[in-house]
């Protein structure tokens, strides 16, 4: 029997896949290991939100989360690029919950 999962048309629909959410991503301000933290659940709104189904393995989204480190690392070095320009970082909120600060 054929494995499609391990095939190069497989390996080519992950990776397109990664570059679609890394994109919608990258614009909210999520970083990686804010990507990598959040509860599977939270991944498969983020990725329904980003018009793409979510992925069903962990490898997808590490590699969603290495492709924001390269963008961020570019962006860095491109700061007046308009591709360098995050659009939607308000929504982040959405997405990542800051820690509460216990009251004292």
């Amino acid at each position: 029997m054929t494995d499609y999962a391990h095939s190069d048309t497989a390996a080519k629909s992950r990776a397109e896949k990664a570059r679609r959410l890394a994109s919608y991503v990258w614009h909210l301000g999520i970083t990686g290991p804010e990507l990598l933290a959040m509860p599977a659940t939270t991944r498969r709104k983020l990725a329904r939100a980003a018009e793409t189904n979510p992925p069903s393995t962990e490898e997808t989204w590490v590699t969603v989360a290495e492709l924001l480190a390269e963008k961020d690392d570019w962006a860095a070095r491109h700061p007046d690029h308009p591709a360098a320009q995050r659009t939607h970082t308000d929504e982040k909120l959405m997405w990542v919950k800051p820690p509460i600060t216990p009251w004292t």
